[in-house]
């Protein structure tokens, strides 16, 4: 095969004042060949289409392919995808996945803000809406400022009640109180905003009566500025990305029902294992070892008060008989996945 580099080998001998006949010996062509290329100076040399190689990825890509579309409109992580098809025996690198599916995500620009805060002083907290599979349900979720370890519980409704609940359930999940509680303007948290003059809020009683049994401080987003508790926001979105939407996407596969009952059955788990295993972007560290280190920080837990909730409950037992299926079928369709 004749290469562009061998082409440009022929001309440069020309200059030089060898003869066709030179040239072929030289670079072990035929006289024909070189005569053809010489005189008509546009010919470009043909490269035979490339064989493509097959990739360690190429028996995953039609289980890629249905999981992307499962969960459309949303988006499961690449860092997911990675986890499940390792489950399924895939023993090849992050970035031929990354490279396979970049195609088909769409960009988000991610316009949080974020700044940091010393171990064990804040609690940011939120509800997140979410809509998979025709459910709308609500998210409960508390990040802590340093280490970024989070609790989530769920619920159909966004009452006073799930929001003092949540937050009571965040201590003992994360083992401690941390000195203060930011919020964003919920209703159900505070009732008139500067009601006492500029800073001084007009909170729920049964939040203040929360505030005074653990003695953390109440804190309040500024007008207008949510991305004040960005590492909250931040956490709902990733929640979304490699909890709920996988979770859904499992859920419609299989024909079943993504409810509050199924999202609190698998939600400890998650974050026992995933969420605070995970290396995080802005930190460079798991939250579980940012954690460790966060806990001699906090402000002891009442000796009266009963744990509310460990990592591995829900916000109260989930009776078998909500699911639609037995227990099984839904840790059979998710062992590999969460």
């Amino acid at each position: 095969m004749l290469t562009q580099e061998r082409l440009v080998e022929i001309h440069v001998l020309e200059t030089q004042g060898l003869s066709i006949r030179a040239i072929g010996r030289k670079l072990g062509v035929s006289r024909n060949t070189v005569r053809r290329y010489l005189r008509d100076r546009r010919l470009k040399p043909l490269y035979p289409s490339r064989k493509v190689k097959p990739t360690k990825l190429d028996p995953f890509k039609v289980y890629l392919l249905r999981r992307i579309d499962a969960a459309k409109p949303y988006w499961i992580p690449a860092t997911v995808m990675l986890v499940e098809i390792k489950a399924r025996g895939y023993d090849g690198g992050y970035s031929q996945l990354k490279h396979f599916l970049r195609p088909f995500k769409l960009k988000i620009h991610d316009p949080v803000v974020r700044f940091e805060t010393l171990p064990g002083k804040q609690m940011q907290v939120d509800f997140t809406n979410i809509s998979r599979g025709g459910s709308r349900i609500k998210g409960f979720v508390a990040t802590l400022g340093f280490s970024r370890s989070s609790y989530v519980v769920f619920s159909a409704q966004e009452r006073q009640e799930d929001w003092l609940s949540g937050i009571e359930e965040a201590f003992y999940h994360f083992g401690g109180v941390p000195k203060e509680v930011l919020f964003d303007n919920a209703k159900a948290i505070v009732l008139e905003r500067d009601a006492y003059g500029p800073g001084y809020h007009r909170w729920n009683p049964k939040l203040l009566e929360l505030s005074k049994k653990y003695g953390f401080a109440l804190k309040l987003c500024r007008p207008y500025r949510a991305k004040t508790k960005g590492k909250v926001e931040r956490f709902n979105r990733y929640l979304k990305e490699s909890f709920i939407t996988p979770l859904a996407a499992t859920m419609a596969e299989a024909g079943l029902r993504f409810d509050v009952e199924v999202a609190n059955a698998h939600i400890g788990p998650w974050l026992m294992r995933i969420a605070d295993q995970r290396i995080h972007g802005t930190t460079g560290q798991k939250p579980s070892v940012l954690l460790d280190q966060e806990r001699h920080e906090f402000l002891s837990l009442p000796l009266q008060s009963v744990a509310c909730a460990t990592p591995m409950d829900a916000k109260s037992p989930v009776p078998f008989e909500s699911f639609q299926h037995p227990l099984s079928t839904y840790d059979r369709l998710l062992e590999v996945r969460l």
